[in-house]
């Protein structure tokens, strides 16, 4: 088992932190009663020490981010920890390298966990049995420790490993584009006005209907974020849904719809109609998307093929160059900001893609 410390005052390795260029980094956080993540806990691992930091303790962390965030981070599948430090601190490291998108990069399994790239790379078996954990009670058990510490053992030597072996392919700048896509805070911020995006079933609704729905996402979202408690506790996809196809107007009316508690309807039933009163004077011009035509079908399968060829003779998988999903939205939904159309995918395939469009 790997050796660490506990640190219960996290600015005093403030000064140690600001010693290294690299830093493994992983957090244990909890997500199933709050709409934001809780930070529970951070691993930082140097060269010379793991620091297993207790954010709940009370304790000021100021210098502590400052100073981590000087250093790179090393992370692996690092978005959701990216997330949580930013939403808990208002953070983001400056640099980034993240070791499955590495990995991807090499050849590996896509979206490669890292119990199966430490087994890879070093054929030594980590413990995941603590993944479903209570993060947040306390004292942490010594065995929540110990697995929290493994979470970082290996990111600094699977850097060293990575790092030298994409050198040699001439892919170091691809796995450092891609990381460094992670840290854009667009990815994190948190806009009401988008929530329509999240609400299954949405896209199929128009017009006025679509406005109401969007007005009512908007509503829920606001309220889970002002209450910090999940969307769907706040109401239910399927309510609002039902709210915005058949427009209620009175509270007789909400009272009807499946989903909707009386303790709401008492609490926010007004705002709730409100929202829908308010839809009839919104312009939607949204349309659902299109099924793609055959001329739309055939580039796609074409595209596809070609990048599935191209993968091939790197060994690496289609979809790290190119998903299907990457594809389509260019191709069928018109977006010129995709990620196949930046960067080293568009020498690869994008340009390629642009002649045929």
């Amino acid at each position: 088992m790997p050796e660490y410390t506990l640190v219960d005052e996290p600015d005093s390795i403030a000064a140690d932190l600001g010693r290294h260029d690299f830093v493994g980094v992983d957090t244990e956080f909890m997500r199933e009663k709050t709409f934001f993540a809780e930070l529970c806990l951070v691993q930082v691992a140097t060269r010379e020490i793991i620091y297993c930091v207790d954010p709940l303790n009370g304790h000021d962390m100021g210098v502590f981010w400052d100073a981590l965030m000087q250093d790179t981070w090393v992370v692996h599948s690092g978005r959701q920890d990216v997330e949580v430090v930013y939403q808990s601190a208002r953070r983001m490291p400056g640099r980034l390298f993240d070791t499955q998108i590495a990995a991807g990069l090499l050849g590996f399994a896509p979206q490669m966990g890292y119990a199966s790239l430490v087994k890879e790379l070093f054929d030594v078996d980590i413990d995941k049995s603590h993944t479903r954990a209570n993060w947040s009670r306390r004292p942490l058990p010594d065995t929540y420790l110990h697995y929290a510490a493994e979470d970082v053992e290996y990111l600094l030597p699977a850097l060293d490993l990575l790092t030298e072996k994409l050198d040699q392919k001439g892919r170091l700048s691809w796995a450092e584009e891609d990381s460094a896509q992670l840290l854009n805070p667009v990815l994190y911020d948190i806009d009401p006005e988008l929530a329509i995006d999240r609400m299954k079933g949405a896209r199929n609704l128009r017009g006025r209907r679509r406005a109401a729905a969007a007005r009512l996402a908007a509503w829920r979202e606001t309220e889970a974020l002002r209450a910090n408690r999940p969307r769907q506790w706040i109401a239910r996809d399927s309510a609002l849904l039902e709210i915005a196809t058949k427009l209620p107007d009175s509270i007789d009316a909400l009272s009807k719809i499946d989903g909707m508690p009386s303790g709401l309807i008492r609490r926010a039933g007004r705002q709730v109609l409100e929202a829908v009163s308010e839809s009839a004077n919104d312009d939607s011009r949204y349309r659902p998307p299109t099924a793609p035509n055959e001329d739309q079908k055939a580039l796609l399968k074409s595209i596809q093929q070609q990048v599935a060829e191209c993968a091939a003779d790197m060994g690496l998988a289609a979809e790290t160059v190119a998903s299907k999903r990457d594809l389509s939205a260019v191709i069928i939904d018109g977006q010129r900001d995709s990620k196949v159309l930046s960067g080293w995918r568009r020498e690869l395939v994008g340009n390629r893609l642009l002649e045929l469009l």
